[in-house]
């Protein structure tokens, strides 16, 4: 039997810059992010990032960061995207999210899905793909053993410039079935930029009408049930980075969202502390007063310590999965979760109780730099997964976890 060249081929891609480092990607971001501050306006309108912001996008290669390198990516890491991801958020609250939930989900899909499915979906070395955890919609059995979709899906951040959809879906028995549609399946709508805040996040709905998916891009269970202690198929194509817990990795993109917006607002605060004077005598610049001092440092501590703990909580994810599948149970990813809560905390009570409140009246107006920040983190801490989830259930679940009570 003649061996399949074309994927002998595809297997053996290289990225577009095969000598791309980390340090460059997440330098190229570093570099975005004036331009990004100063056209958030601009995203706002138009509901998303524009196209010329895409493009320099997959130009600087953020979209193959968490691609496997044997399918053209650059498998860089989670390290390397929490860090693109967060300096993208620091310039636009609205571009860094609808940037890390389009682009984050190439991890879940290279850790799980079978090497044929990947071989398909990677096929371009770019992944975007927004997903969501709600069911909405059903999924059918057809004759021949693939599935049909029907549903809509709100708040699919990302979706504008998307290569697949991951959503999940009920079948006749009332149980969710996880599933990946490419993007000629699927309808985005034009329903957003109305909410409070991330208004340019790109969190359309998508609407499915009668799609097909073959059955191998469709998983038996929901995201959060996902045990990978047995291993996984991503872990045996591509190594331990594809190996780790899908649960935590999706909470740690909360964390670092949090601390990208809570940057943003220290430096626009910081502008405001060299550019603006106290209201009442001794009539100095910001930067000399004492109570202007105090709220920096309070502030900024609060958003350090925050970043560390992320990072942190990265380190521990990689090195747990390095150690082996069996080390990712459900207690370490619970733990991390907490971790993540916390840091989502910390940064919404720097810019909530801080900085905001003493920006002063004509620097949150509308369109103003802590305005917008704040009406992003006022909409981000509202979330279900975030005020409900991570608050709540994972705390809960960490300690039943701990004393064996599951």
């Amino acid at each position: 039997m003649g061996v399949d060249t074309t994927v002998f081929e595809h297997r053996l891609a290289e990225p577009p810059e095969p000598g791309l480092t980390p340090e460059d990607v997440v330098a190229r971001a570093e570099a975005m992010i004036p331009a990004l501050a100063e056209r958030q306006a601009e995203t706002e309108r138009r509901t998303f990032y524009a196209e010329d912001v895409h493009e320099e996008f997959s130009r600087a290669g953020f979209y193959r960061i968490l691609v496997p390198r044997r399918f053209g990516g650059y498998e860089f890491g989670i390290d390397t995207f929490v860090r693109v991801a967060i300096n993208l958020t620091r310039g636009c609250p609205s571009t860094g999210w609808m940037f890390c939930l389009g682009a984050a989900h190439a991890l879940p899909a290279a850790t799980i899905f079978d090497e044929r499915t990947q071989e398909e979906i990677f096929a371009s070395g770019e992944f975007i793909c927004p997903a969501t955890v709600m069911p909405g919609g059903t999924a059918e059995r057809t004759p021949d053993g693939d599935w049909l979709i029907n549903g809509t899906w709100g708040y699919c951040s990302g979706s504008p410039y998307a290569t697949h959809f991951m959503g999940h879906a009920l079948i006749e028995s009332g149980e969710p079935i996880m599933f990946i549609a490419p993007r000629s399946e699927w309808t985005r709508l034009d329903d957003w930029g109305h909410a409070l805040g991330l208004k340019g996040s790109g969190s359309h709905s998508i609407r499915i009408t009668g799609g097909r998916v073959p059955d191998r891009y469709v998983l038996k269970h929901h995201m959060s049930q996902i045990d990978v202690t047995g291993g996984t198929p991503g872990r045996e194509l591509h190594g331990p980075e594809y190996g780790g817990g899908q649960l935590s990795f999706m909470v740690m993109e909360d964390a670092l969202l949090a601390v990208g917006m809570a940057k943003g607002a220290l430096d626009a605060y910081e502008d405001l502390m060299r550019t603006r004077t106290t209201p009442f005598p001794p009539i100095v610049t910001r930067t000399e007063d004492p109570d202007f001092q105090l709220t920096y440092g309070k502030a900024a501590g609060l958003i350090a310590t925050a970043e560390a703990a992320t990072t942190d909580a990265v380190r521990q994810w990689r090195e747990t999965s390095a150690r082996g599948a069996a080390a990712v149970t459900h207690e370490h990813e619970l733990r991390l979760a907490a971790i993540c809560q916390e840091a989502v905390a910390l940064c919404w009570r720097a810019v909530e109780s801080h900085l905001f409140p003493t920006a002063g009246s004509s620097a949150v107006r509308a369109g103003e730099r802590i305005e917008r920040v704040w009406r992003d983190m006022s909409m981000f801490v509202t979330h279900a997964g975030l005020s409900t989830y991570l608050a709540k259930i994972a705390k809960r679940d960490l300690a039943k976890a701990r004393f064996g009570l599951e």
